[in-house]
């Protein structure tokens, strides 16, 4: 019998490409050989395609900041994606975790692993991931949309209207709506990059500036003071979640360095929370990925509020880190399932 032919791509354009490097070069490592025939399709950060040629049967997992050297150009990405049965994109960001490579995935008619291009763009845009979550009356924090249009920042109420707005007049909207200290997010971003708190006017001019930098689209988001978790889903239709694990950052929030670089982070799984806490997260983890008509599998990112102990959706991942200390894999190890079994079974999701 014929091996499974199994289409990995990692890297990309996006500011996450070293983590998907990472994620991507993990998955490879502990796909089953005996079942798939492994693919390995790279993309640099100018958008050229390569098949990574280092051997997959000793692959190394490359650190979060290795760059990719083995490798061979595909001179028609579309005619090499053509002969794979299945493709994992292990792309996280923009131009893989949004909807564009699933767009063209859709067309050339291949099973993949992941959300639709629906879900994948809404999610991976936290202004209308929001919308989404506030008709699906999924509690959250309190935020404010702004963007930028060539030189004017315009403030867009809950009911669309716009108001072109100075960064000072926004700093009122925002004191007088939420009040300091507030996060800043720009709308299509990952990893925390281009995220920052202020705790005060001029903090907050200098985050939106920054934020700019990485999108025109920005969310100002109230600081939820209380524990960070998350959970995994997985299904299609019938999804499951599983058991909730918790943040400990190292630093004030969960930054890129403090996920990927300060050892002095760490998760707690399962996390020390009631089971009536536990079993209401995993409910709400799964209204909210059915809510965006996810598929395959996703992680959503929860607070706890502080005191009240209010479950507050923050964000849905619909291509989580895939790395060996990450918090999808390492929740479904929990559960039972090894990474190499968690692979096949999004295999099994993507063909059906």
């Amino acid at each position: 019998m014929s091996k499974l032919k199994i289409g990995v791509i990692f890297g990309g354009v996006s500011t996450e490409h070293n983590v998907s490097i990472t994620s991507g070069t993990s998955v490879i490592k502990n796909l089953n050989k005996d079942k798939y025939e492994i693919h390995p399709i790279y993309i640099d950060k100018q958008g050229n395609w390569f098949e990574y040629s280092k051997n997959v049967v000793g692959i190394d997992i490359l650190e979060v900041g290795k760059e990719i050297e083995e490798k061979t150009p595909i001179l028609n990405p579309i005619e090499y994606l053509k002969k794979c049965d299945v493709i994992f994109p292990v792309l996280h960001g923009l131009y893989g975790e949004d909807g564009t490579i699933q767009g063209m995935l859709e067309i050339l008619k291949k099973p993949y692993i992941g959300c639709k291009v629906l879900s994948s763009s809404i999610c991976m845009d936290k202004v209308y991931a929001k919308i989404i979550f506030d008709k699906a009356c999924i509690q959250q924090a309190k935020y404010i949309y702004i963007k930028k249009e060539k030189d004017n920042y315009i403030y867009v109420d809950k009911e669309f209207n716009e108001k072109k707005c100075n960064l000072n007049e926004i700093c009122d909207i925002v004191e007088e709506k939420i009040s300091f200290p507030v996060f800043i997010k720009p709308s299509n971003s990952g990893s925390s990059v281009g995220i920052n708190k202020a705790h005060n006017k001029e903090e907050l001019i200098k985050s939106i500036e920054h934020a700019i930098l990485f999108d025109k689209k920005i969310l100002i988001e109230e600081n939820i003071e209380g524990r960070e978790v998350e959970c995994a889903v997985i299904g299609n239709e019938d999804v499951k979640a599983s058991c909730v694990g918790e943040i400990l950052p190292a630093e004030e929030f969960y930054t890129f360095d403090a996920k990927y670089k300060n050892s002095e982070s760490r998760v707690v799984i399962p996390a020390n929370i009631s089971s009536e806490l536990s079993n209401k997260i995993k409910e709400i983890a799964i209204k909210a990925f059915k809510a965006v008509d996810g598929k395959g599998l996703s992680r959503v990112d929860f607070f706890i509020q502080k005191n009240t102990n209010r479950i507050i959706i923050n964000e849905i991942n619909t291509m989580p880190g895939f790395t060996q200390i990450s918090m999808y894999p390492k929740l479904w190890e929990q559960e039972g399932l090894s990474y190499t079994q968690l692979l096949d079974k999004l295999i099994e999701l993507a063909i059906n």
